[in-house]
């Protein structure tokens, strides 16, 4: 209860929270909350202004933003959690691993991090999208690897930092063999950290998803992507702004709102920096 009451404290983030829950409704239940097909094309309210029949107007084509901003939320929740997802699943072993044991594999291991983390996350991410070939799931995965990298070096400072203290010692001293004592005495302790940091990475992986999409190495038509509805309206900004200020502004408050509620998270996990 403690540490709820210290995440309720947090005005921003409760807020920030309320909008992440009401995003993920929406986007699990698009096809009930969405008004329109997000598809459907109607030719005779081709960049229409927003209006009561369409809250945030119509596009090039006469399809309904609002419906593709909502349908959309689905592609960008869905590269968030699944690239973290894979960076969490290789990040994890790869730096319990390098923190353990350390000595030749530990070298090895950082060099390569270390040369991952030395270019652009962006510039990396279009590499590797552009070598796997277009589309959602090879973007995904292009993000997981970039994302990759700050786990390994963030559980590997946390195993070296416990590794080493007398309940770690204890444990061997009993016989336990290494795994046991990984999973069950270190890994636990990595825990709060990760969670933060795998909060912070998913708002990361929602931008590096739309910035693909927008570029055309992510999300292909007709799927509605937030990046992909922005590259399309940049066209019309002088005629029909609102083709991409719905998709920005939605991009902005997700990113915003997933980086305050991963603030309330750290803080609610460490009341020492209240």
């Amino acid at each position: 209860m403690g540490m709820l009451k210290r995440f309720l404290q947090n005005k921003l983030a409760v807020v920030a929270g309320f909008f992440i829950v009401l995003l993920i409704g929406s986007a699990l239940f698009a096809p009930a909350v969405a008004p329109y097909d997000p598809g459907a094309q109607d030719y005779t309210k081709i960049m229409n202004s927003p209006s009561a029949e369409h809250w945030m107007g119509t596009d090039e084509i006469g399809r309904d933003i609002f419906s593709r901003v909502i349908f959309g939320a689905r592609v960008s929740l869905q590269a968030g959690l699944i690239s973290v997802a894979i960076a969490l699943g290789v990040g994890i072993p790869v730096g319990l691993i390098a923190g353990y044991y350390r000595g030749f594999l530990d070298e090895i291991i950082m060099r390569i991090t270390d040369a991952l983390l030395s270019f652009p996350s962006l510039v990396l991410a279009l590499a590797l999208a552009a070598v796997l070939g277009a589309g959602l799931e090879n973007a995904m995965i292009a993000i997981g690897i970039v994302l990759t990298p700050n786990f390994i070096r963030l559980v590997r400072a946390e195993v070296l930092a416990h590794r080493e203290r007398e309940y770690v010692e204890a444990a061997k001293a009993s016989g336990l063999r290494d795994w046991r004592v990984i999973l069950v005495h270190i890994f636990p302790n990595t825990l709060a950290p990760m969670m933060v940091q795998a909060t912070l990475a998913i708002a990361s992986a929602i931008i590096s998803e739309a910035s693909l999409s927008y570029l055309g190495l992510g999300t292909q038509p007709p799927t509605p992507s937030w990046g992909a509805m922005l590259s399309a309206g940049q066209g019309y900004l002088a005629d029909a702004p609102w083709i991409a200020i719905a998709p920005g502004i939605f991009i902005f408050l997700t990113v915003i709102s997933i980086n305050l509620f991963g603030d309330g998270v750290r803080d609610m996990l460490d009341p020492k920096l209240k």
